[in-house]
C-alpha cells in the first residue's frame, strides 16, 4: 500500500495543525495505522497509533498525549493527526505507516509513506 502524508507546515507555538495520511489503490480499513516523527538529530519517535476498522483503539506517545488526536475516516481512506498546543519540541518530519495489526513499535510497521515536515516557531 502506498501512503502519502500531507498537511505539514510552519506554525507558531501554541497553534494547531492537522496532518492527513491517505492511500491510493488500496483500502486502509484493514490496516492499523501509526504516526511517527523524527526531529533533526533525533531518533524516530512513536506519536500515535489507531486500530484497523472503526479505529476504536488509539494510543499516544507520552510527549503528545492530551494534545494530539488520531482518527480515521475509512470512507475517505484517510487517517488524521490533529495536533494542538504545538511547541518547538514538536518540530519534526511526520510519517505515517501501516501494518496488519496494532503496534507502537516502529519495527512492526512495513508500509511507510514519505513524511511531511512540521516546523513550530517559538
Amino acid at each position: 500500500v502506498q501512503l502519502q502524508a500531507s498537511g505539514g507546515g510552519l506554525v507558531q507555538a501554541g497553534g494547531s495543525l492537522r496532518l492527513s495520511c491517505g492511500a491510493s489503490g488500496r483500502s486502509l480499513s484493514s490496516y492499523g495505522l501509526g504516526w511517527f516523527r523524527q526531529g533533526s538529530g533525533k531518533e524516530r519517535e512513536f506519536v500515535a497509533a489507531i486500530s484497523s476498522g472503526n479505529g476504536y483503539i488509539v494510543t499516544y506517545g507520552d510527549s503528545v498525549r492530551g494534545r494530539f488526536t488520531m482518527s480515521r475516516d475509512n470512507a475517505k481512506n484517510t487517517v488524521y493527526l490533529q495536533m494542538n498546543n504545538l511547541t518547538s519540541e514538536d518540530t519534526a518530519v511526520y510519517s505515517c505507516a501501516a501494518i496488519y495489526g496494532f503496534s507502537k513499535e516502529l519495527s512492526d510497521y512495513y508500509y511507510w509513506g514519505q513524511g511531511t515536515k512540521v516546523t513550530v516557531s517559538s
